[in-house]
């Protein structure tokens, strides 16, 4: 037997050789779709989250997010001049789509082809300017938003570009990039949703006449599809189907896997059905099917080579849309609401106050801005790592949960504090249908229960633990000599990881985390400490849920389900450090930063606790809780003081306010309920003391007066004000009264 370990063969023999036995027994089977999505993807900031002593100077030293010359001009340019010309009051209650001319629009100006390289005539732009006209698009329509990301998101262009044959890339690329093929991808059956793997559609390699060509190997399909967006308007169908080969005329196998394929949808047995109505948001989304349907061997994205590799195939590629599409079109959610939300308490008025100075409408307001700069962190920091030519599959799937369920927070809080203007639609309601449109960011591209619960921990634990893959490795491979040396390295790199985090977590514990060196300053500096000692007993505590749990753990979701929250919002955290820094630790953004790392703190406090309490085994949880919070749970919630100065910056213009809304589509005419609100929020701020000298020297004042001209002549005649401050609150007054209207429709809501 050769040896890793020369000088010790009794630890092979003796520990190393038991323990893999007994691992083989213990370990459950691992499909081949399962271990194809482990394979796929790269791990990045999460192993170093996973380590227990992140090296904080890698994510510090990443280049800052910014747009090239060439993307920004298009943003300035194409983008803001179709943000102009959508009105999406227009397309959702009116017309139930786009106008022909918005569509003509997009495909002229080349927006499906954003991840198309110009050598195809494509505009190669980065994930971060694809993420950035995405998250603006959707400040505007959703509708149209969702339009121009799945083209470049999972679909043809993408597998093209990452799989397919020289002939396919040269005939679909330009053809794509040019707006000639509007694209969709097929993944989802009705019996096969979550569990993508399962997919019931198939396809048999077969031979027929094709095209008035005799015997051509080829596959015979058959599929039934739904929820495939741009489906009722595509004309080449990507399509996912399980393979099979009876007759072998492609080899010895007869089930060949999953395959992906291009499909002109007019070739004969395609049909595409009619429309889905997703909550009332009017992308084109629909079912189709195909019976019988011949294709030629070579329509397989790839050719011949990737026949039964599809499933890897898209395991790769979803990192990257859910890494850029979702969170932007989420980011693009949190922009909107704080602007608007933030302007609209200003402006409107109740009990003679701002209603954004109500402590209770403050608690919304912090967490709007406050949600709305994580997103914006995690959105952007997430987009370097994919320009960076990494695929993080884990990171991907922590953003997609998080920045959709962020989505959901900051909407519903900016309707709360709307009240009725919020849910009465119409042309002015700008948050209605992103409030319709939550549950379907929370569905699509892996439906959030199972995301957090299966690949955000489930998937993360194995492919980004130091050791886990090494050893689930080491049982998987066939020579039993090789097998024995690469897990006896794998199990004692492990045993000393494993040491190391148990006694670093006590030791942090009780130190309050102030012996970690970390090379910076306040406010960052404790923060980066405590997210060292809580990687350390996250890492503990994921390898004794193993331990403990075994292949039994991805059934025990209310636990992988919170070891999973601590890894996303010690990423999250990461990404608000990396953001401040990045943007020159601006003193009016403290609050922001200190409101959220606070907030991801007790978070990751709270989800250990949960995951204490579901540990199986008592002892279990006394010596792990000692070990993890040895002096009790001392991080606490953003304090309502640390709220009251977020919620000022979202109802005061100043640079921070301009920074945590930058990207947002801001009208410059008031024809748009966003472009009232910018006009009457200086106006409203100008008048706000003459206002206030009225109130309090005027505190007789009643009805008799008149309304507000009453008002003034009483100021003007007691010399409480003067005529320009008069006309000042005339303005303001004026501006106010079109912020506060609220659509009213006719009887048949015409």
């Amino acid at each position: 037997m050769s040896q890793s370990n020369p000088g010790q063969p009794w630890r092979l023999r003796l520990i190393s050789e038991p323990v893999l036995k007994l691992f083989r027994r213990v370990t459950p089977g691992m499909s081949q779709t399962e271990r194809e999505a482990l394979d796929a993807g790269s791990v990045w900031w999460d192993g170093e989250l996973f380590s227990g002593r992140p090296d904080w100077k890698k994510l510090r030293h990443l280049p800052a997010p910014k747009l090239s010359e060439e993307e920004q001009a298009f943003l300035n340019g194409p983008v803001e001049t179709l943000c102009r010309m959508l009105n999406d009051w227009d397309i959702t209650h009116e017309r139930h789509d786009l106008p022909p001319e918005v569509w003509r629009f997009i495909k002229q100006n080349r927006f499906f082809s954003m991840i198309i390289p110009k050598s195809y005539g494509g505009l190669e732009f980065s994930a971060l300017a694809h993420s950035t006209v995405v998250m603006k698009v959707a400040t505007r329509s959703i509708t149209a938003a969702v339009t121009i990301m799945v083209p470049n998101s999972l679909g043809p262009a993408k597998l093209l570009l990452e799989y397919g044959t020289e002939a396919q890339k040269n005939y679909y690329l330009p053809r794509l990039a040019a707006g000639e093929e509007v694209p969709c991808f097929a993944l989802t059956s009705p019996h096969a949703g979550s569990d993508a793997g399962a997919i019931p559609d198939y396809g048999i390699v077969c031979r027929q006449d094709f095209d008035g060509q005799s015997d051509v190997l080829g596959i015979r399909l058959n599929w039934e599809k739904r929820y495939i967006t741009l489906g009722p308007v595509a004309t080449l169908l990507g399509l996912a189907f399980k393979l099979y080969d009876p007759e072998h005329l492609l080899g010895d196998q007869e089930h060949l896997g999953i395959t992906l394929a291009l499909i002109p949808t007019d070739t004969p047995g395609v049909e595409i059905g009619r429309r889905h109505l997703p909550l009332d948001i009017v992308f084109m989304n629909g079912p189709n099917s195909g019976k019988d349907v011949f294709i030629p061997l070579d329509w397989i994205i790839g050719g011949k080579d990737r026949v039964g590799q599809g499933w890897r195939m898209l395991m790769e590629c979803l990192a990257d849309g859910r890494g850029i599409s979702l969170p932007a079109l989420s980011t693009g959610a949190g922009k909107l609401a704080s602007r608007t939300v933030g302007g609209y308490a200003r402006i409107r008025r109740q009990f003679k106050l701002p209603i954004g100075r109500f402590e209770g409408v403050e608690e919304a307001l912090a967490r709007i801005g406050a949600y709305t700069y994580m997103m914006d962190a995690a959105r952007s920091l997430t987009a370097v790592a994919l320009d960076r030519g990494e695929k993080p599959s884990v990171i991907s799937a922590i953003v997609k949960y998080h920045l959709t369920e962020g989505m959901r927070q900051v909407i519903n809080d900016g309707m709360d504090v709307l009240g009725g203007a919020g849910i009465c639609l119409g042309p002015r309601n700008l948050l209605g249908r992103a409030y319709q449109s939550i549950p379907i960011s929370i569905t699509v591209e892996g439906a959030n229960i199972l995301t957090r619960t299966m690949i955000i921990f489930g998937q993360g634990a194995i492919r980004s633990h130091p050791w886990i893959f090494k050893e689930l490795d080491a049982i998987g491979e066939a020579d039993p000599d090789v097998s024995l040396e690469k897990f006896d390295r794998a199990l004692f790199g492990h045993m000393s990881f494993y040491i190391s985090n148990l006694f670093r977590s006590l030791w942090h514990a009780l130190t309050g985390s102030h012996f970690i060196f970390i090379k910076a300053k306040r406010p960052t500096r404790r923060y980066y400490q405590h997210l060292t000692r809580l990687s350390a007993a996250f890492a503990l505590c994921t390898d004794v849920s193993i331990m403990t749990l075994g292949g039994s753990l991805k059934r025990r979701e209310k636990i992988s389900g919170r070891l999973g929250d601590i890894l996303s919002q010690m990423y999250l955290a990461s990404a608000a450090l990396k953001r401040f820094e990045d943007q020159g630790r601006p003193r009016e953004d403290q609050a922001l930063l200190h409101w959220v790392c606070q907030h991801c703190l007790y978070e990751i406090q709270t989800a250990f606790d949960g995951l204490l309490q579901n540990l199986p085994g008592r002892w279990n949880t006394i010596w792990l809780r000692w070990f993890i919070f040895p002096l009790g749970q001392h991080f606490k919630a953003p304090s309502d003081k640390l709220g009251h100065q977020v919620a000022r910056l979202l109802i005061n213009p100043s640079a921070a306010r301009d920074r945590l809304t930058e990207g947002l589509y801001i009208p410059d005419s008031l024809d748009n309920q966003l472009g009232l609100i910018e006009d009457a929020l200086p106006k409203v701020i100008a008048a706000e003391d003459a206002e206030r000298r009225l109130r309090r020297e005027l505190k007789d004042y009643t009805p008799d007066y008149h309304g507000l001209e009453g008002l003034l002549a009483a100021g003007l005649k007691q010399r409480i004000i003067s005529e320009n401050e008069a006309q000042l609150i005339r303005i303001a007054d004026t501006a106010r009264a079109e912020v506060i209207k609220v659509d009213d429709l006719a009887p048949d809501l015409t």
